[in-house]
């Protein structure tokens, strides 16, 4: 042996490297005995000298020996066996263990003999590497697993081998019988999550692929592999006179009281798509190909990922599994924490508890972050914590709880090799459960046993058991009857309510199912639970009745109710959140009413602290893209995205957590992530139907609020596709070729009805290409030196001013390079000053004779307004960016703050301009979010004003409004000086 010692036994042996003696227990004369009688023994020679050069081996067996039967005899029954266990390394003897089972067996009667063999010889290793304090809980549970996939993998492989010899499968590889068969054993609990317990059950679900089972036409699969399971579970778990192997519990499968033990993967598939429960959800999070067709197992898993991982956070599936929870509190020592009598699995404060923490946060994320769709439970509190779910002291303290309690789990199965988990009820028993934890006795062992249930319990209370008493400390919330409760009525009046009764009458229709939102008896249940701080949330806005009747009328909207109503009844904050976008931003409120699951994104963790990066937007969007199945689900995953992502921008701004200025890059980015993958998607839609052209190379050139990084939440797309292909292209080289301008017209449709059609998901942007050469006139696509020419001879100067937000988003082959190389030249052009500023004043007064107002909010066309000051920035660049290309920016306030720095604009005018644009940003962000149509603020409500001053930085709209028209004032006075009157003629 290369790390061989003197003494002939490795340096890495399991005896040599005890870190923990446990105190004795009282049959400590009975193991001493049963050791003197194990070293007379055949064998006992080769124990001896392992425990001459081992001492506190000897130590460490005999301790274990006197509080675990079980462990005693299977320690002392055969020495050699313990020789060999107390002088390997104990991680090359499980693997040794686990390769010896990689052989065919030659009959039944073999297979379980070995994997008895097996069981035992590695049963004992692993109880005195864990009570020996070598091994930790990962590495015990690991091993654990290792073993049952070996024994059951053992079983399957004799099992088809056999089969294959009968000419009843004829199986692609003899030697490797497994491969192909299309036999899937999935591991389930903790089996699945190499989290094995040491005397655990394996739970398995048994399924074969019909279309991949390599039997003879006619054969009756389901009677066969229901033979082979049946035989299996025997192998694994029928008593003989060397034990047994692993108990098997087969009835986690679909329907159990209904299904034969191994089912078809397509019968399975219907199940769970039609009829399957929650709480199988939450199951198959664990599920793993352990045996048999692996490959096959891995597909079966990746249909089910729909089911297991849904797209939108999914609160009701929580409360459903809660309740279960609940169900199981209910037997005697599950309703408090305790230590006599405790069951550690399923009592309060419990291993349960803390697997439920982590599945149950896992399913209301992983749908939308796959680094949270593991299966173990430590890892996946390390991921919790990496996603931002999850504080880290938290997490700290439930891995430890979580390590701690499954050691006391091992040591009350290692007692008796008995499936339980369930603390003794009498002093002698906790006390010897606390020498194998390597306590004293049942005192200090009890303390420190509480103290990790109690805090469990805490963490876990804090996350689901949140009770609602209708009355609270406010007063009566009573809705029942038909007559308005006296007491009700003055507890709404005293919250600020000042129409008490009806609030009162619309809560009772929403009790009678009134709205199909309210329907279902569920939907009620949990909004009745939660009126009380629905109507507390409203109250604390500052005009609850408004806000009230808002939330009504978005309830009325709602297609169903159930799961909007668990979302927000789990998450307080968010009622808050959504009192004040009701009574502040009715546009999002719209948006909130046709697609509910836009909320979800405001629980995750990091939400109000930081706006995604690119990267970011581009990570997600990708990952959701990926598990699209067809160019159809890929435009409708695409449409949630931009969504999803554009609401939360927009609550971003209404709570004040991101300035208005900001939020126009916030649109803009998931504008530009959008869509690239879109047309990265067109494209290839493309490309397989009509192959590529020669060279080809597209680029996507953003003009108007998109190109200046400056949208709203309303804001259309202009949009300018430009392409180039080798000269001597003249067809793609598909199945079904076309000439290359028709190929990239083609693009560009499809490019904009992915952008633009209403799916299922709603519509993502409007699209407008009017801003290409010759606009309407010209073709939709244009190649690069047909836009380079055209800007160079034929484009106007007000084509020429909307040049300046040109900004190229996506881009293949290189091509954006050189469409900016044609923007840089064309915008780099000498012009003559007075002409420019001629054609630009000549231009505002075309708009503002078609479209012009005076009224003081509609910021963009009003004197003064927005117009005013872009054509400033688009003119100052025109004139000047020949000499001092420096002012270039697609951005109208970095524009004037170049200019101004370049010397190109006055400190007093650049004073004037640039927090005029910063305010005509803000107010706009905020008015294209709560207002649909034109403002009025005569009929504006409270909040909209309020949202408004603060944007504003006013301390109120009097003031906002008064400073708005001083501000526009001001701006059409620099706007004729520095660019020329605006001759408000009649337009031609």
């Amino acid at each position: 042996m290369a790390d061989a010692t003197t003494d002939g036994f490795p340096a890495g042996a399991l005896g040599r490297r005890v870190a923990l003696v446990p105190a004795a227990g009282p049959a400590l004369a009975r193991a001493e005995d049963d050791l003197a009688d194990a070293l007379a023994a055949d064998g006992g020679d080769a124990l001896a000298a392992v425990l001459a050069a081992m001492p506190r081996a000897r130590d460490l067996v005999v301790a274990v020996g006197s509080d675990s039967s079980y462990l005693r005899e299977i320690a002392f029954r055969r020495p050699e066996r313990l020789a060999r266990v107390l002088a390997a390394a104990p991680e090359a003897h499980a693997d040794a263990l686990i390769v010896g089972l990689d052989e065919v067996a030659a009959d039944e009667a073999a297979v379980m003999r070995a994997v008895r063999s097996v069981k035992q010889e590695a049963a004992l290793m692993i109880a005195l590497a864990d009570l020996g304090g070598i091994w930790d809980v990962e590495t015990v549970t690991r091993t654990l697993t290792r073993l049952a996939d070996a024994c059951v993998g053992a079983g399957v492989r004799f099992l088809l081998a056999e089969a294959g010899r009968q000419g009843k499968l004829a199986l692609p590889d003899p030697e490797r019988p497994e491969v192909g068969s299309g036999w899937i054993l999935l591991a389930m609990g903790k089996h699945g999550a190499f989290e094995l317990n040491y005397s655990s059950d394996v739970d398995l679900i048994v399924l074969y692929d019909a279309e991949r089972v390599p039997a003879p036409e006619g054969t009756d699969l389901s009677t066969f592999f229901v033979r082979l399971t049946k035989r299996l579970v025997k192998i694994l778990q029928d008593r003989t006179a060397d034990g047994y192997a692993f108990r098997t519990d087969l009835r986690l499968r679909p329907d159990p009281g209904a299904t034969p033990p191994a089912i078809s993967v397509l019968a399975a598939l219907q199940y769970y798509e039609s009829m399957g429960q929650n709480w199988e959800r939450a199951a198959m999070i664990k599920a793993r190909p352990c045996a048999g067709d692996v490959p096959a197992g891995e597909r079966f898993l990746a249909e089910l990922r729909p089911y297991v991982w849904r797209k939108y956070l999914d609160y009701a599936a929580i409360r459903d599994i809660h309740s279960i929870k609940r169900q199981i509190h209910a037997h005697k020592g599950h309703g408090k924490v305790a230590v006599a009598g405790h069951n550690v699995k399923l009592g309060r404060g419990g291993i349960r508890e803390i697997e439920f923490f982590v599945q149950t946060q896992q399913l209301i994320a992983g749908g939308r972050n796959p680094a949270l769709r593991g299966r173990s439970t430590l890892a996946m509190l390390d991921g919790l914590v990496d996603a931002g779910w999850l504080k880290p002291a938290i997490r700290d303290d439930l891995a430890e709880a979580y390590r701690f309690l499954r050691r006391v789990e091992h040591r009350i199965q290692m007692v008796a090799d008995e499936q339980s988990h369930t603390l003794p009820e009498d002093e002698a028993g906790l006390a010897r459960i606390g020498r194998m934890m390597g306590y004293a006795g049942a005192a200090d062992f009890a303390a420190g046993l509480t103290e990790r249930l109690t805090r469990v319990a805490e963490h876990y209370a804090d996350l689901f058991e949140e009770e609602d008493d209708l009355s609270g400390e406010v007063g009566n919330m009573v809705f029942t009857g038909d007559d308005d409760d006296p007491d009700t009525i003055a507890t709404l009046s005293r919250l600020g309510y000042q129409r008490p009764s009806d609030v009162t009458r619309a809560v009772r229709a929403w009790h009678f199912g009134r709205y199909p939102a309210t329907r279902s008896t569920r939907a009620r249940e949990i909004l009745t639970e939660m009126t009380p701080r629905l109507l507390g949330a409203f109250a604390e806005t500052d005009a609850a009745d408004l806000a009230f009747l808002a939330f009504d009328a978005f309830l009325a909207r709602l297609p169903a109710g159930v799961q909007l109503l668990s979302l927000l009844s789990q998450n307080r904050h968010l009622l808050s959140l959504l009192a004040t976008v009701l009574g502040a931003a009715p546009r999002l409120a719209d948006v909130v009413a046709r697609r509910p699951h836009v909320l979800d994104a405001v629980l995750e963790p990091a939400f109000f602290g930081t706006v995604p990066s690119r990267d970011d937007l581009v990570r997600r969007l990708d990952g959701s893209l990926a598990e699209s199945r067809s160019y159809e689900e890929a435009l409708d995953r695409a449409r949630i995205f931009g969504q999803e992502q554009m609401f939360l921008v927009g609550v971003r701004v209404i709570s004040g957590t991101l300035s208005a200025r900001q939020a126009g890059a916030a649109y803009a980015r998931i504008a530009d992530v959008t869509l690239a993958a879109l047309l990265d998607r067109t494209a290839g839609e493309m490309e397989r139907v009509h192959g590529r052209v020669s060279g080809g190379r597209l680029a996507l050139v953003a003009m108007g609020k998109l190109g200046g990084n400056e949208m709203t939440a309303a804001s259309d797309l202009d949009l300018i596709l430009l392409y180039d292909h080798d000269p001597d292209a003249a067809a793609s080289d598909g199945g079904r070729p076309i000439a290359p301008a028709q190929y990239y017209a083609r693009l560009t449709q499809r490019f904009v009805s992915a952008v633009t059609a209403p799916t299922a998901e709603g519509r993502l942007y409007e699209v407008d290409f009017r801003l290409r050469p010759s606009g309407n006139a010209g073709p939709l696509a244009t190649r690069l030196d047909a836009f380079a020419r055209y800007q160079r001879e034929d484009a106007w100067t007000w084509e020429h001013m909307a040049l300046t937000r040109a900004r190229v988003v996506a881009a293949t082959g290189g091509l954006g390079e050189a469409v900016e190389a044609v923007i840089a030249e064309t915008l780099r052009r000498p012009r003559d000053p007075a002409k420019v500023r001629a054609e630009v004043a000549d231009m505002r007064a075309r708009i503002e004779a078609e479209k012009g107002s005076k009224d003081p909010w509609d910021l963009k066309v009003v004197p003064g307004g927005l117009i005013d000051v872009e054509f400033v920035a688009q003119a100052l660049q025109l004139i000047h960016a020949a000499e001092r290309p420096e002012i270039l920016s697609t951005t109208t306030e970095t524009v004037l703050t170049n200019a101004a720095a370049a010397g190109l604009l006055a400190a007093e005018d650049a004073e004037r301009l640039v927090p005029a644009i910063r305010l005509y940003g803000d107010l706009t962000q905020v008015l294209r979010l709560a207002v649909s149509g034109p403002f009025k603020p005569a009929e504006a409500p409270r909040g909209v004003l309020a949202l408004l001053a603060r944007a504003g930085a006013m301390p109120d709209f009097d003031v906002l409004t008064a400073a708005l028209g001083e501000t526009e004032a001001a701006v059409r006075a620099t706007f004729e000086r520095l660019v020329g009157r605006v001759e408000r003629t009649p337009p031609v």
